[in-house]
């Protein structure tokens, strides 16, 4: 979980009341005196009213990545949520601080799994098959102490973009892998893989004994998946693509691999949030591009590709909560606070667990092809 640097600021944010202009204002202002000290890293799916101060974009991997090589800065600002910056304090250099300007950004999938039932998990499926090597892998979308898990017990973290790669690997590594927190995603790749998107076990955890599973399903298939799910990706339907194309004949329909299966598989295609902006403006001037992912990066995307029509799978969608957390006026008070030579709401991982979670991170980075 993310915790707080011995020392450092723990008070709410003291938001300040001002029109968005000044607020504007007032934190380019704070973000100037900073200078080269800081380093401000934003995920794609934030407002537009904070990304715009961001200096580098990205997801969640790239931007702890990217924020540790800008070894320049000693303030690392995360505009995302807190597995993020956990990610981003797991990977820092050395003299570097990290800072959520909310620390209660969380995100509904990565809290799908939690450490204490995850172990649990682990303990039964080890009792169960003792003979059997057991591989987990887990999101980037999930806590640092579960990174710590799975690179304490010989596994990976993977992202949407190279989820494949890691399952391959884990698979050449073991007989069975244990995937957590997305059943989406890992179904999702199974299918990539060439595989049966329905063979792969469900676990879940409100289910006392074995996950609810079968335990002779359990004892014949390869891939477990964990029960959890974003609960953004989750809303879009094979209804809403069919209405898509029913509106814009040759609309070209991309689709993140949190969605569900069924809309992945009625979907031209799918990739990760990095993927998904890359096939935007690689398609031709006036293509149709229906999106099913955050509303926050769609609209980004229309904005950026006036000669393409871009809309959302679902233009009522809610974008995400948490991650909508981050404010204006929450990021002025951060910014502010920063300047004043006040550090707030630092993000510190315990040491030990920071050591196996860099692990679980390296392993991904060391993930052949």
């Amino acid at each position: 979980m993310t915790t707080l640097a011995p020392g450092a600021a723990c008070a709410l944010p003291e938001v300040p009341e001002a029109p968005p202009e000044e607020l504007r204002e007032r934190a380019w202002a704070a973000r100037r005196a900073l200078g080269t000290r800081l380093v401000v890293l934003g995920h794609h799916y934030q407002k537009h009213e904070v990304i715009e101060f961001a200096d580098i974009t990205g997801d969640s991997f790239l931007l702890a990545r990217r924020g540790a090589e800008a070894t320049h800065a000693d303030l690392v600002l995360f505009l995302g949520v807190y597995f993020m910056a956990e990610a981003a304090d797991v990977l820092r250099a050395p003299h570097q601080t990290v800072v959520l300007p909310d620390l209660g950004a969380g995100c509904h999938l990565a809290e799908c799994a939690d450490i204490f039932t995850v172990r649990d998990a682990w303990s039964q499926l080890t009792d169960a098959f003792p003979g059997r090597r057991i591989v987990p892998l887990t999101y980037m979308n999930s806590g640092a102490d579960l990174k710590a898990f799975v690179g304490e017990h010989g596994g990976a973290v993977c992202t949407s973009g190279n989820a494949e790669r890691a399952f391959r690997w884990a698979m050449d590594q073991g007989d069975m892998v244990f995937f957590f927190p997305d059943e989406h995603l890992g179904r999702n790749t199974a299918a990539r893989m060439g595989m049966d998107p329905w063979s792969p076990v469900v676990w879940d955890a409100r289910r006392a004994v074995l996950g609810g599973a079968d335990p002779d399903r359990l004892a014949a298939e390869r891939i477990v998946l964990w029960k959890g799910f974003c609960n953004v990706h989750t809303t879009f339907t094979v209804r809403q693509i069919d209405e898509a194309r029913e509106r814009h004949p040759g609309v070209v329909v991309i689709a993140h691999p949190e969605c569900p299966r069924p809309v992945v598989e009625a979907a031209d295609e799918d990739g990760s949030t990095e993927y998904i902006i890359r096939r935007v403006r690689e398609l031709p001037a006036g293509s149709a591009v229906a999106i099913g992912t955050d509303w926050n990066l769609v609209d980004r995307l229309r904005i950026q590709n006036p000669d393409k029509t871009v809309f959302c799978l679902n233009e009522h969608i809610c974008p995400c909560i948490t991650m909508n957390r981050i404010t204006l006026p929450k990021l002025t008070w951060a910014l502010e606070s920063l300047a004043a030579g006040e550090v707030p709401n630092v993000v510190r991982v315990d040491e030990d667990m920071a050591r196996w979670a860099r692990l679980a991170l390296d392993r991904m980075l060391a993930l052949p092809g």
